[in-house]
């Protein structure tokens, strides 16, 4: 099994900073590539983010390109969201997710799932 803690979450001013951090045990952690969703009340579950098994690739939802950087310590065992110029349309529980398969955007893909971060970001 793996098991991915997100932490790093909390309440921000409109076009203000926030970076999140998940950290990946239980299987070798280069071996997955990872994923970032949110879920606000009431809407499914998005997609944010992605990179790869190396971290030398990656892909954002147009809705946080260019404001957003995914990045990979796999000495540290721990994918990084950094979140710049927050908009209160960004709040939602961030989870972080694992996949061993082909990069995917889609929720199925991910074989596991951290419990959640809560970002508000206020107007």
């Amino acid at each position: 099994q793996v098991q991915l803690v997100e932490s790093g979450g909390g309440l921000v001013q409109a076009g203000g900073s926030l970076r999140l951090s998940c950290a990946v045990s239980g299987r070798t952690f280069s071996n997955y590539a990872i994923g970032w969703f949110r879920q606000a009340p009431g809407k499914e579950r998005e997609f944010v983010g992605r990179i790869s098994r190396s971290g030398s690739t990656r892909y954002y939802a147009d809705s946080v390109k260019g404001r957003f950087t995914i990045s990979r310590d796999n000495a540290r065992n721990t994918v990084y969201l950094q979140m710049n110029s927050l908009k209160p349309e960004d709040t939602a529980v961030y989870y972080c997710a694992a996949s061993s398969m082909t990069a995917s955007s889609n929720r199925a893909a991910y074989e596991y799932w951290g419990q959640g971060t809560q970002v508000t970001v206020s107007s």
